[in-house]
């Protein structure tokens, strides 16, 4: 059967982590929307942004594999939080094959469609297909016994919410699937994963999962769940603990709690992450660290586009959007978002929109010209031989775009 993954339009407010990447590459208790669904080795097509168009054609392998189908589609929203639950009730209506429609809220977060009734996704933008799949009206679907529950990531501390719920029951059935090999109590290991000298792991909360070539230095401590992805690695003296999931191909040191970290990010130093997400190509300087936590022990709000949203969460760190820099030393307040291909110095004491040099404790806050970030681009790129394409020139700028209302609603005087 045809998988049929879209945008909805909602997915704006998961800004700035969807600036960038689509709704459906976010990782979120070590997995993504993505990874899941292409697991099913059925045919795959997507409805993204415009934006994203090209970088998705270079980046993910979405031609069909599968066989002829049976005449119904499933359609997937793809803000779906990929936890190992949502992902068997998906397999439920795939495979019960009833016609209908699961809404989470008002937005639909699935639906199985007849062949007949599933738009040509090449020839659709996403409002396009959330109108077309509305204006169905298709019954919802109920299944004796089975009463669906789709979680959606609405905001960005959404992902640090369902990432601390979902991690443990992903690992579990990670190591159900995979082939790992017990190298310590509780401590799984792909082919070339290393654990240091003198590394101490505490298990009683959930395994360790060390991925190909992932490496851990010595005299470091880990508490579960983890997760460490391909070419991880841990620097010595580092703290990695409480729920900590890192993407292939970063460099971490540090203490880290309850975090997620995108591929080809470095936060090798010294200084505290707790309770954030950091998205792709990022650095954190030395001694970087935020708060995560009230002074008031209280709930933290978020402000997104000028409004105040409620967690409900008692710990919620910083969001960093792709390519972000932060300095030396740097301070970053509870709760705030730095957006995408900043450069951040001193204390953060506001949300930082995407595309600035943001040192507001020295009355400084200028934007930062996209052809900069282009250079940078390539200089990272080359150092870890990765190849700078059209198409991630191309989303720099777009990028750029999408985001000058953020620069001019910031209420930061930006001198250029």
């Amino acid at each position: 059967m045809p998988l049929l993954i879209f945008e909805d339009e909602h997915v704006p407010r998961l800004y700035p982590v969807t600036v960038g990447r689509p709704a459906y590459a976010i990782s979120v208790g070590s997995y993504r929307l993505i990874d899941r669904l292409l697991a099913w080795n059925e045919e795959l097509t997507t409805v993204v942004r415009p934006h994203l168009r090209a970088v998705e054609q270079a980046d993910y392998a979405l031609a069909a594999r599968g066989g002829a189908g049976d005449g119904r589609v499933l359609a997937v929203n793809a803000r779906l939080v990929p936890s190992a639950e949502a992902i068997k009730q998906l397999r439920a209506i795939y495979e019960a094959r009833n016609i209908g429609v699961v809404r989470t809220g008002d937005a639909i977060a699935a639906a199985l469609l007849p062949q007949d009734m599933r738009p040509p996704a090449e020839e659709v933008d996403a409002a396009m297909l959330v109108r077309h799949l509305g204006d169905l009206r298709l019954p919802s679907l109920v299944t004796p016994g089975q009463d669906y529950e789709l979680p959606l990531l609405d905001y960005p501390h959404d992902i640090i919410r369902y990432h601390m719920r979902t991690l443990r029951g992903n690992l579990d059935e990670r190591l159900h699937l995979g082939t790992y090999q017990e190298i310590a109590d509780g401590v799984f290991a792909a082919p070339g994963a290393t654990l240091g000298q003198y590394a101490v792991t505490d298990t009683k909360a959930g395994p360790i999962l060390l991925e190909e070539n992932a490496r851990i230095g010595p005299h470091c401590y880990l508490s579960g769940p983890a997760h460490l992805g391909p070419k991880a690695r841990i620097i010595e003296h580092s703290a990695i603990k409480d729920g900590v999931a890192l993407g292939h191909t970063t460099k971490i040191g540090g203490e880290i709690e309850a975090s997620i970290i995108e591929p080809y990010t470095n936060k090798q130093h010294y200084g505290f992450l707790g309770h954030s997400y950091l998205g792709s190509w990022i650095n954190m300087g030395a001694g970087t660290c935020n708060s995560d936590l009230k002074n008031t022990y209280g709930q933290v709000n978020m402000e997104y586009n000028g409004r105040k949203v409620p967690t409900g969460m008692q710990f919620v760190g910083v969001i960093v959007g792709d390519y972000a820099k932060t300095a030396i030393n740097t301070g970053i307040f509870t709760g705030k978002t730095i957006g995408v291909c900043s450069m951040v110095y001193g204390f953060v004491t506001t949300n930082v929109p995407s595309f600035v040099n943001y040192a507001r404790l020295f009355g400084q806050v200028t934007e930062t010209p996209v052809d900069v970030m282009v250079a940078t681009q390539a200089r990272m790129f080359e150092r870890r031989n990765v190849t700078q394409r059209p198409c991630d020139v191309q989303l720099l700028h777009a990028m750029y775009e999408l985001t000058r209302h953020e620069r001019q609603l910031a209420g930061e005087p930006l001198s250029l």
